[in-house]
């Protein structure tokens, strides 16, 4: 994926400077260029430049060597290439000593700058691939890996980084697709609890009795089809964390349970007399308000409040567009390795209507759309054109405003009737869009007798 990578030339001679960035432009890079070393700082402190072409001999107070510690300060991974024409022992060893990769004479030739940045491109693709396939594979995040600029967004993660090493519990509320999970590993894998079990459980996904074989673990003939002992998710994540997703749509009494887990640090196999003792660090997520589900009686105080020790808000992206393109260029960058695909990156014009978008499924749909585009894109950088499918749903929000005379009972079936068909019918999705329970969704349906 060549075109992921910038190089930046610095040379004070400006035919030389132009030639090589040509040369390199030919071969499909994109390249800039800075006729001082000082501009060649200044433009690194706004660009990641994954190569530098670096002439020796430079005037004006900062010459080759000195350019290039400090862009090592700014960009410890780029990979300098120092240009000279006076070729000698002590300037190469100069060089290196100071971190040069190459050590190239004028007059350049293009076929061994061809061969050379290739040779460059092929090891820094290999390590990203490996970086990103190390973190797929393991999921272990750490708060420094979260992309944001959103000032909100870094309070949080100034929070995360505060807690990694507390055993308290911690409540994570956002809407579907915000990540709350990723938070959830961030704390996990910045603490000290990292190099021991993250065990992860969505509560929603299971029926009240799997859950709690899920969660605590059955003896051998504590029900039908219990062949052998299993241990549980908690017991799983002994000395290390438990996360428990959608915490809020689990029953009564498994309500109860995980109370006294969270209060006794221990709980029974099913069909067990055994006491089990753990020490697993509890963080709990969920698009509800929990607080109105206290109100309404759909959610125990007292689990709440032991649950709630720290709360951690994630923002919806709508609320943080700023980063819609950091994030947007994140996705293009490691879905296009990961599909084989050579896009370089997401154009102007397409920024402006991915940020124009309120993107209700948050940061999932963006990756979402961000694939989508890639895999039909027949282009370097993906344009408005590979994200025409969002343009619906652009102009029904901006254009969409209640009828005169409706009532609000109106105004909430028409929402959730958008809800539903958004979500294909899906009920559990329509319910986490609308912050609601599937159970309030469901009976809303009922009395608006609401045609799925």
């Amino acid at each position: 994926m060549r075109s992921n990578w910038q190089i930046l030339v610095v040379d004070d001679e400006e035919v030389m400077c132009e030639s090589l960035a040509a040369w390199l432009r030919e071969d499909g890079y994109s390249v800039d260029t800075a006729a001082s070393g000082r501009q060649a700082v200044d433009q690194s402190k706004t660009n990641e430049y994954a190569i530098y072409f670096i002439d020796l001999k430079m005037p004006g107070g900062m010459d080759g060597i000195e350019t290039m510690i400090e862009i090592r300060k700014l960009r410890p991974e780029a990979s300098i290439i120092i240009i000279t024409a006076y070729a000698t022992v002590d300037t190469a060893i100069a060089a290196m000593k100071e971190g040069a990769q190459e050590y190239i004479v004028k007059p350049c030739n293009p076929a061994e700058i061809s061969l050379l940045v290739g040779r460059i491109i092929k090891v820094k693709n290999l390590q990203r691939e490996n970086l990103i396939l190390r973190k797929k594979l393991n999921r272990q995040y750490h708060y420094r890996d979260i992309i944001s600029k959103n000032a909100k967004m870094r309070e949080l993660l100034d929070l995360v980084s505060q807690i990694s090493n507390l055993r308290s519990t911690v409540l994570i509320r956002g809407e579907s697709g915000t990540g709350k999970e990723l938070i959830a590993r961030a704390i996990h894998f910045s603490g000290d609890r990292a190099s021991k079990p993250f065990v992860a459980v969505s509560c929603a996904a299971l029926a009240e009795t799997l859950l709690e074989s899920e969660l605590f673990g059955y003896e051998k003939g504590a029900f039908t089809g219990a062949n052998s002992q299993r241990k549980g998710k908690f017991e799983l994540a002994d000395s290390g964390t438990i996360f428990l997703d959608e915490i809020g749509d689990i029953s009564p009494k498994l309500q109860a349970d995980l109370l006294r887990v969270l209060q006794e640090r221990s709980f029974y196999r099913l069909g067990g007399n055994d006491e089990i003792h753990v020490d697993a660090r509890v963080i709990a997520a969920t698009h509800r308000n929990l607080q109105q589900a206290v109100l309404d009686g759909e959610f125990r105080e007292d689990l709440y409040y032991r649950l709630n020790v720290i709360e951690i808000r994630i923002p919806p992206l709508r609320s943080r567009r700023e980063d819609v393109p950091l994030l947007a260029n994140h996705f293009v960058e490691r879905l296009s390795h990961e599909l084989n695909k050579n896009v370089a990156g997401v154009s102007e014009p397409a920024l402006g209507l991915l940020m124009d978008y309120d993107w209700p499924g948050n940061v999932r749909e963006l990756e979402n759309a961000v694939e989508r585009a890639i895999v039909t894109s027949k282009d370097r950088y993906l344009t408005e054109e590979d994200f025409r499918f969002l343009e619906a749903n652009i102009e029904a929000h901006r254009s969409w405003v209640p009828p005169p005379n409706m009532t609000l009972q109106e105004l909430e079936k028409e929402a959730i009737v958008a809800a539903i068909q958004r979500a294909d019918g899906n009920i559990k999705e329509a319910a986490a869009a609308l912050g609601i329970d599937r159970s309030t969704l469901y009976d809303k349906i009922k009395r608006y007798d609401i045609q799925r």
